[in-house]
């Protein structure tokens, strides 16, 4: 072998003089853009500058024969979402105005800091004015924030950022893998959000929508036809297999349906509301069956469709599963009943395992979701009592499931999880909710009263930390003084602030839905202590510790701050008719897709 190798030597290096002869000979300002290299149907493409892979389109692994093409029944008349506002008193204008304004000022000052110091990259760093690149480098918080620029009414900017966005390449990338549902929550979904605000006047933002559309349809292209969430976009590109995960996370699974949908219904191409049916079936097929009837696991193997995981959750890994169901069933017009189907039999099991009253001293009656470990579908299910700033999406979600399906006692529910994640903030110093506590819950839901050694029994039982605390009140309160454990709380497992969306969320959607004084009140409250706390130099920070009333800041500033957080404070902020949930449903990172007429 070794004689072989010696062999090529010279040929080699004969080929390398001729090419460079070639190439360092041409004209100046004449370039190779790329050098393409053929096999068997498949086309790999390389920058001449970077020798980066480009996607292009290629022939499928595993083409689909017979797509599934978009429901074409005749839609049903679906009830009216938001309450009926009556006209606004001019002193009432006047405060609410002033709100709003401090809002889009907020607004302002972090995307100053974006554009003069990260612009083009994914996200800032708001206290060092650097950036990061944390989801394949294609300015993340830029595309993320273009339909919150067109409702705050800042259009110079968002001009400017549509000039940028002619430069970003989303055919390749350093990243040798995607988060696919990342990318199409932020990207594709910003994208579209842009699109509908603007009726279509921009064609850029449905061409930009189309080439990432069409770039995450390559990580469909697996045997079975489920996504591989982490996608090795370079094997596709190479024509090599890929094969989804046999750990795969719920809610990278299970939500793609409002972007995808939004591409067929625009572009009339029926190949990415089939890509994401053919997941919605296979959820439905295997909800019954799982270790809690209703409910789908943490993780699932989307190799093998099997839905063996025993945990259970509608928080972080799983959330956005269940909040596409009600708005599919929107933006599909009721065209089928499956995804009612699919929220009904999600919300019994959730009503029935996952919610649970806290205890707190003044009785107030407010629900939480919490985690479920479920052995086996037969046995006894004890709640973790978890609350996690991500599950605080539920209430808003099940506020829209109360009005669109029909089901007004279930608003009660709504309000109770809404007002828990109100309660959540306002206990803490900072009046920020943390990332994730622990809550003493309530042995009856209706006859909750308060009681001290119920609160410390359940502090000292939070294995492990405390495994080896002695069994005695005085114990439980040097706990309390040393962890500033509020009336209620038991363990914060996380006291970080992320900048987080999920509770302004749920307040928005129900200030909208209810008309109720309170949830305006509870935002503007939740507005000022986030802004006083994390505003930076560059922008606005993550901050690590809400039990300090100074606490420390994080270098980060993520892209849902801008797309997200900001938008539904600015929103609760506006006049009804703004995006309204009767005209527009808004994607797990609030860009608002124009519901069909």
């Amino acid at each position: 072998m070794l004689l072989v190798r010696k062999s090529y030597v010279v040929p080699t290096f004969v080929l390398i003089s001729a090419t460079y002869f070639l190439f360092s000979t041409l004209p100046p300002g004449a370039q190779v853009s790329y050098t393409k290299q053929t096999s068997a149907d498949h086309i790999v493409e390389y920058a001449k500058d970077d020798n980066r892979i480009r996607w292009s389109k290629h022939k499928e692994q595993y083409p689909i024969a017979d797509y599934i093409s978009l429901p074409t029944s005749s839609p049903s008349e679906i009830p009216q979402v938001q309450y009926d506002f009556p006209p606004e008193w001019w002193f009432s204008r006047i405060w609410r105005e002033r709100k709003r304004n401090a809002v889009k000022e907020a607004f302002k000052h972090a995307w100053s800091g974006y554009k003069n110091n990260a612009w083009l990259k994914d996200e800032l760093s708001p206290l060092s004015g650097g950036y990061r690149t944390s989801f394949a480098g294609w300015a993340a918080t830029l595309v993320d924030s273009l339909d919150s620029l067109i409702i705050m009414g800042l259009m110079d900017e968002f001009e400017e950022a549509l000039q940028a966005l002619e430069e970003i390449d989303f055919s390749t990338t350093e990243s040798l893998q995607i988060n696919v549902f990342e990318t199409n929550i932020r990207y594709l979904g910003g994208l579209l959000g842009a699109y509908d605000l603007t009726n279509g006047t921009y064609p850029i933002l449905l061409k930009k929508a189309t080439e990432i559309a069409d770039f995450l349809y390559g990580s469909f292209d697996t045997r079975n036809r489920m996504p591989q969430s982490r996608w090795e976009w370079t094997r596709s590109a190479a024509g090599l297999d890929i094969r989804p995960s046999g750990n795969t996370i719920l809610a990278e699974l299970g939500s793609f349906n409002l972007e995808f949908t939004r591409m067929s219904q625009l572009t009339g191409d029926p190949k990415y509301f089939d890509a994401i049916q053919r997941i919605s079936d296979n959820l439905e097929a295997a909800q019954k069956e799982t270790q809690v009837p209703g409910l789908w696991p943490m993780m699932v193997d989307a190799q093998s469709l099997r839905f063996i995981d025993t945990r259970f959750t509608v928080g972080g890994m799983a959330d956005s599963t269940y909040e596409y169901l009600p708005k599919e069933h929107m933006l599909l017009q009721a065209r089928t009943p499956q995804y009612q189907r699919m929220y009904e039999s999600a919300i019994e099991s959730i009503k029935k395992h996952l919610l649970f009253r806290p205890m707190t001293r003044d009785g107030r009656d407010i629900l939480f979701s919490g985690n479920v470990n479920a052995v086996s579908k037969y046995s006894q299910k004890k709640i973790e009592p978890q609350a996690e700033h991500l599950k605080c999406f539920l209430g808003g979600t099940v506020g829209i499931g109360a009005k669109v399906f029909n089901r007004p006692k279930e608003l009660a529910i709504a309000q109770k999880l809404t007002d828990g994640c109100i309660w959540a903030y306002d206990i803490m110093p900072t009046g920020i909710m943390p990332e994730i506590l622990y809550l003493s819950p309530c042995e009856d839901n209706r006859n909750c009263q308060w009681d001290d050694k119920k609160w410390y029994r359940d502090i000292r039982s939070r294995p492990p930390k405390h495994a080896n605390i002695a069994d005695t009140d005085a114990a439980a309160k040097a706990l309390i003084d040393k962890f500033k454990l509020p009336p209620g709380v038991i363990e914060i497992a996380d006291s970080r602030y992320m900048l987080r969306p999920e509770a302004i969320e749920s307040v928005f959607v129900m200030y909208r839905i209810t008309g109720d004084q309170k949830y305006q009140d509870a935002a503007w409250r939740m507005f000022k202590n986030i802004d006083r706390v994390t505003r930076s130099k560059y922008g606005h920070a993550a901050i690590t510790d809400v039990r300090l009333t100074k606490p420390a800041q994080l270098d980060y500033m993520e892209s849902f701050w801008l797309a997200e957080t900001l938008k539904y404070f600015y929103l609760i902020f506006s006049e009804p008719d703004l995006i309204s949930l009767d005209e527009y449903v808004l994607n797990t990172e609030a860009h608002p897709f124009r519901r069909p007429s």
